[in-house]
């Protein structure tokens, strides 16, 4: 019989585990919710692809996000099974397979896709009509990422038009995601960025209603941008949710203001020499591709390596702790990525393990 960890202290996990400290979480939360909702005045409709877990989406919805956002369609099938309503996919929907999926999905709760191409939009189309459903879509406007979308302006008003004639898919917007501007050195160079991408979307917008098309929802933004781009006129609603964990990527790399609520517990488990400390949380526990995750409460780090089981530190001074045996916390160095790596989520309260929940959408990427 597996014991359950309710009510027990951190200290007395097993290790590798992925732990959530709720009171960070729901200031980190509330902070988001107070710029978005209350000072910008826009909907949120925050991104779940590093929560993977429908009580998460639920905590949101409850603080008054009026829906969230999937990065994949098999993880808005696990939302919709745990009766979240209203998803955007943050993607597009591509091939009769998936388009089958998505329009049967339509019959329990209202699931929104990208297209940027009108085939893409023919695929959903074609299903609707077989199921009996409707798609509803946004059209992905490329805005300075140089990723998916169609260019802004005069390619999105014909894109548009074409999709908006598509029997089963419902035209209700555009989404763009404005992350380059993140990447300019200072806070004004990032404001001023995201202005022009920004504007690129919501004059595409205007000359779409101009056209006669339905543009109900302009939605955009990620933790990156939020705090700057919520208050660009006509934009209505914002994605940003990964920020609620906080992580190295954000707080560190990019300086979101948030506090660092995800973190992974490991055991030390051996000592070579007095600089090298060796634990059991590698590659396969945490990410470290956009950031390294930081270990608390030793000293100076000369190095840090990866392999598939261990953690590698090279320390600048030698030192005696800590010991094989000890425990080793670290802040997350991406929560997307290394939420992805684990089956369940560990959410403690001062200390003490609150709740454990199921990663359910960990591994759905079709």
């Amino acid at each position: 019989m597996t014991i359950s960890p309710i009510g027990l202290p951190i200290e007395a996990l097993d290790t590798p585990t992925l732990l959530v400290d709720l009171d960070i979480l729901e200031r980190n939360l509330q902070r988001m919710k107070r710029i978005i909702m209350d000072e910008a005045g826009i909907a949120w409709r925050p991104h779940t692809k590093g929560m993977k877990t429908p009580t998460l989406a639920h905590m949101l919805m409850r603080a008054g996000a009026h829906g969230i956002t999937c990065a994949k369609l098999g993880e808005a099938e696990v939302m919709a099974a745990g009766g979240v309503q209203n998803i955007l996919i943050a993607n597009q929907v591509v091939g009769p397979l998936k388009a089958k999926r998505l329009a049967r999905l339509q019959r329990s709760t209202s699931v929104l896709s990208c297209v940027d191409s009108e085939c893409g939009a023919a695929f959903l189309g074609a299903a609707a009509i077989a199921e009996g459903t409707r798609v509803p879509v946004v059209i992905e406007v490329d805005t300075g990422m140089g990723r998916a979308g169609v260019l802004p302006g005069d390619a999105t008003v014909d894109l548009a038009k074409r999709v908006d004639q598509i029997d089963g898919v419902e035209l209700v917007g555009l989404m763009t995601w404005e992350a380059a501007a993140a990447k300019e050195a200072d806070i004004d160079a990032k404001r001023a960025a995201a202005t022009r991408m920004l504007t690129g979307l919501t004059e595409s917008a205007d000359a779409c209603r101009a056209a006669g098309l339905n543009m109900e929802i302009v939605t955009c933004g990620g933790t990156l941008t939020y705090w700057f781009s919520a208050f660009h006129p006509g934009v209505t609603e914002m994605q940003a949710g990964g920020g609620i964990y906080g992580d190295a990527m954000y707080c560190h790399k990019y300086g979101v203001d948030h506090e660092f609520a995800l973190t992974i517990k490991s055991t030390v488990t051996s000592r070579p020499t007095p600089r090298r400390i060796i634990c059991d949380a590698g590659k396969k526990t945490m990410s470290a591709d956009v950031a390294w995750p930081i270990p608390q409460g030793i000293g100076d780090v000369a190095e840090m390596k990866q392999s598939a089981e261990h953690g590698i530190i090279e320390l600048v001074a030698p030192s005696d702790t800590p010991a094989v045996g000890d425990h080793l916390h670290w802040i997350a160095g991406y929560s997307d990525t290394t939420v992805f790596l684990h089956n369940e989520l560990v959410a403690t309260r001062g200390g003490i393990v609150e709740a454990v929940w199921p990663l359910l959408g960990r591994g759905k990427l079709t």
